[in-house]
């Protein structure tokens, strides 16, 4: 296929699978890689260690570019008194559980980009390191930018797109309302601001001058032609992954992809960042946008611990069983072959 943005993006397709913390690893990646797409390898969440043995890994099984995401949210401290007023909204469900709220430092597990991750991905030079929450400081991105890598970071609004660009980045990932996991929201934590991707199209197409790429509510070949109509030059898919061969995706989580009517909605109880998921539980009896949730990423310190017991007996009552609001596309397949449907019958 001949696509106009392939100079690009160095791939057969105009199709980015979505780097999805928690359930992918680099299977995914490399099986979208070698489909023709650009596969995406979440790394926000792994240790340096397990980083460079996923490069390898990729490295080995495949030739085409691939894409590592990363985290440059700004690190805060945990303050006693919300660590205390939020686990004590949660006392009840430790209580039901046998569950003991966390004590000690608290440690997150989202760690942001840093010089020392730079020195771990130096060496595999890849073709493109996508950002969520802004770009990291100037001199780590010119460092990344002088691997001949390009830089991709997520945009919900139109002031951030313009800003991204101003910035440095070399690709826009406009991310619609619709789309599932962390909003990549960071010049503004109020939701008000978001949009629908076609409504965000419709603002930014003719005000940026590096490519678009549309995420959000993409589910089968008529859904990226209108984003490609609308003003978009690829596109990245997310949620339509999440039941392929692959993906690590917990059989709690395919469950609830499967149940009709699917609800979702954003909230910060999972992490304290606004994220879409499927509701459940938590998100039911808390609401979706608790006040007392700690700033990101520590609300996921205690509803961790929550989760785990939960899932123990085969409950997802407090899992962020992260999902967009279009499965129509989720398919128990190769991600080959998802690829390959997706791809069919675009017009370019």
């Amino acid at each position: 296929m001949s696509n106009k943005l392939q100079p690009f993006l160095g791939t057969a397709l105009p199709i980015i699978q979505a780097p999805m913390a928690g359930v992918q690893d680099s299977d995914l990646a490399i099986a979208v890689c070698n489909a023709g797409g650009l596969g995406s390898l979440p790394c926000g969440m792994l240790s340096n260690e397990v980083i460079q043995a996923e490069i390898h890994r990729i490295q080995a099984a495949t030739s085409a570019p691939f894409n590592l995401n990363f985290f440059c949210h700004r690190v805060s401290d945990y303050p006693d008194l919300i660590r205390q007023r939020w686990q004590s909204v949660l006392a009840p469900y430790f209580y039901e559980l046998g569950v003991t709220a966390s004590s000690g430092p608290a440690k997150a597990s989202r760690q942001p980009f840093s010089h020392d991750v730079a020195d771990v991905i130096e060496a595999a030079r890849p073709a493109f390191v996508s950002f969520h929450f802004g770009l990291p400081d100037k001199a780590l991105l010119q460092r990344v930018k002088g691997w001949g890598t390009r830089v991709l970071s997520s945009a919900t609004t139109l002031d951030e797109a313009l800003w991204l660009e101003a910035n440095g980045a070399d690709g826009i990932i406009l991310q619609g309302l619709e789309a599932g996991g962390h909003r990549g929201m960071f010049l503004s934590m109020e939701l008000g601001t978001q949009q629908p991707l076609h409504a965000l199209l419709a603002l930014v197409k003719d005000r940026l001058t590096v490519p678009v790429i549309a995420a959000g509510g993409l589910g089968c070949v008529a859904d990226i032609n209108a984003a490609f109509k609308a003003g978009a030059d690829a596109v990245q898919i997310g949620t339509a992954y999440l039941l392929c061969d692959e993906a690590k995706t917990s059989a709690i989580h395919r469950r609830a992809i499967g149940e009709q009517p699917l609800q979702t909605q954003i909230t910060t109880l999972f992490s304290g960042r606004p994220a879409r998921g499927i509701v459940n539980r938590a998100m039911a009896e808390l609401g979706p946008l608790h006040e007392a949730a700690p700033p990101f990423p520590f609300a996921s310190i205690d509803m961790g611990l929550l989760r785990q017991a939960a899932e123990q007996q085969g409950k997802g009552d407090f899992s962020p069983l992260w999902c967009g609001q279009n499965t129509s596309g989720c398919r128990d397949v190769p991600a080959a072959e998802l690829t390959r449907a997706l791809a069919a019958g675009l017009t370019l």
